[in-house]
């Protein structure tokens, strides 16, 4: 189907899930997120002109396959605050898996303590 004006998107705003709604509202703006209140349970995250909006909903199965692929400058300054709020040990159930080469990228996994898999990639 051809058409005539080429489509386009202003802005793109996915929901993410929380399984404890404050506990993932203060790891987000732990990590550097500008936190916004939404509406109807939600808030909104932002970061260099980037957010997402966090829903106060949880689903296990859902939030176990969400994931954020996120393109970096510097991998190893987000490996260094991921670790900084794991030791501070005020989210337990998050995640940190070193960064490792992945063909010509430097890859880092975390995982929110939803269970949300963050990548970045530089």
């Amino acid at each position: 189907m051809e058409t005539s004006m080429p489509l386009r998107i202003n802005s793109l705003m996915p929901y993410v899930p929380a399984k404890d709604f404050e506990v993932s509202k203060r790891f987000y703006v732990s990590l550097g997120f500008t936190m916004s209140e939404g509406w109807g349970n939600t808030a909104d995250f932002a970061l260099n002109g980037h957010a997402f909006r966090l829903q106060n909903c949880y689903v296990q199965d859902w939030a176990n396959n969400f994931m954020f692929l996120i393109g970096v400058d510097d991998v190893e300054a987000w490996h260094q605050r991921a670790l900084e709020l794991l030791n501070s040990k005020a989210f337990p159930s998050m995640r940190v898996k070193a960064p490792e080469p992945v063909d010509d990228s430097l890859v880092l996994h975390v995982w929110d303590p939803t269970g949300v898999l963050l990548v970045f990639v530089q």
